[in-house]
């Protein structure tokens, strides 16, 4: 049985992780914070933005308001990504085998449904897709295992016969807590930085299904998660 794919979009779909970094950065200026948005994101990125903007204030903020300031750092990262918009290398051609080879393909993402719209139907990557998962469709988003279990259960598909594209910490870690085996995707991290990965790639180009499937016999199952990298990386949770 052919392993069914699930991707993140934000990092993996598209090398937008920098104008997310610096919509945060204009926002934490705005609000008179010095928190380092590049850093912040090497941590936390792959969560809901309000998740990730609740560690940064030094006081409790009500929801509402993290909200307002979600949606500033939204309308902010969209201006800037507006005409950068662009697939990542390679990754048309290998989601084109892989559908054409039989895979199934789910999305797994912690944004919203129009920041998801935002990205895959400009790009036109929706019909790749047999299934897709947002922060509306899930109790927990990442690091937590609930989005990913969420495509696979969507996809009719066993955690153990899944394989996440991932390019963030915290989602590498969401996956291991689902059962499921990770591609890392080093689009802003280095190699170092992810935990056990079948591979790592800086996007897509020459890599092929054919390939994936030779990776899989190399890792019989999936990592167990790593608790000093959680307790390191979810330490301001």
């Amino acid at each position: 049985m052919k392993p069914s794919l699930i991707f993140d979009m934000d990092g993996v779909l598209v090398d937008n992780t920098p104008y997310q970094a610096r919509a945060f950065q204009l926002l934490f200026r705005d609000l008179g914070l010095t928190t380092n948005a590049r850093q912040l994101l090497r941590r936390l990125n792959g969560m809901p933005a309000t998740d990730i903007l609740k560690t940064v204030f030094r006081n409790p903020v009500p929801e509402k308001k993290l909200k307002e300031y979600a949606s500033q750092r939204e309308f902010l990262y969209r201006t800037l990504y507006w005409t950068k918009r662009r697939a990542m290398p390679g990754l048309l051609p290998f989601l084109e085998a892989a559908r054409a080879a039989g895979f199934k393909i789910g999305l797994g993402t912690g944004s919203a449904p129009e920041t998801i719209t935002y990205i895959i139907d400009h790009l036109d990557l929706r019909r790749y897709f047999d299934v897709v998962v947002g922060k509306d469709d899930v109790d927990k988003g990442k690091p937590h295992a609930d989005t990913f279990t969420a495509v696979a259960t969507k996809l009719g598909a066993k955690p153990e016969n899944c394989i996440v594209f991932e390019d963030a910490v915290l989602g590498e870690q969401a996956a291991y807590k689902a059962g499921m085996r990770v591609v890392a995707v080093a689009s802003s991290l280095k190699e170092k930085d992810f935990q056990a990965p079948l591979a790592v790639i800086k996007d897509f180009t020459g890599f092929t299904p054919e390939r994936l499937l030779e990776l899989l016999e190399q890792q019989a199952q999936a990592p167990k998660p790593d608790k000093q990298r959680a307790q390191r990386q979810y330490m301001h949770l």
